[in-house]
């Protein structure tokens, strides 16, 4: 029996850390945002609906889409974020169906769904337990400022388009805090699957 696993964060939580460290232990991580960026590479078919709802303005010189200006209006405009949501994530979720499905297959003890909008599209009822990677609203802020050279309005407008971390708090089955060192998040981590029972 493989138990499924939904990791989620916000954005500059540092989930990306955490879906590392698990990659480390051999654990197999189907993530979300690799698979959104997989769907929209030139010649398929989500590729295609994007460039013609948002016209070619938003392609870069080699014709892949450039993500910067994509989410400059998908971050100011609910409405084409709803747009694009609709086109990216039904593709998105056949391709990690696939992913999960080879993992079952294989016998693996446990899979990682590695998704940032878990609570928000619903998906935690698609899994058995879920980890929320948390920090305080300043510390994302300051990260996400650092990581993405962006002004203080830019980066409130992104952390603001998702669920408040506080909200998926409540949500969570399990939660590590994210807001010391790298090690401390890794050892929460690990203490979560040794819990469980899914670690060799």
């Amino acid at each position: 029996m493989t138990l499924i696993v939904g990791l989620t964060g916000g954005i500059a939580s540092g989930k990306s850390t955490v879906s590392a460290y698990y990659q480390s232990l051999n654990i197999p991580v189907i993530d979300a945002d690799l698979e959104a960026r997989l769907a929209v590479k030139a010649g398929e078919p989500a590729y295609q609906k994007i460039v013609e709802h948002f016209g070619t303005g938003i392609l870069q010189n080699d014709g892949d889409i450039n993500r910067m200006k994509l989410g400059e209006i998908v971050f100011s405009n609910e409405q084409e974020r709803l747009v694009l949501n609709g086109i990216v994530h039904p593709d998105v979720g056949r391709r990690m169906d696939e992913k999960q499905r080879f993992a079952m297959e294989n016998g693996e003890k446990v899979v990682i769904l590695d998704i940032p909008l878990l609570f928000e599209n619903k998906l935690n009822e698609k899994v058995d337990k879920t980890i929320l990677v948390y920090v305080t609203e300043d510390v994302q802020r300051k990260r996400l400022m650092e990581r993405n050279q962006l002004t203080f309005e830019q980066a409130i407008k992104r952390i603001h388009a998702q669920m408040p971390l506080e909200k998926k708090r409540i949500l969570a089955d399990e939660l590590i805090d994210n807001n010391g060192t790298i090690e401390a998040a890794a050892m929460q981590a690990k203490e979560i699957l040794e819990k469980w029972n899914v670690l060799d």
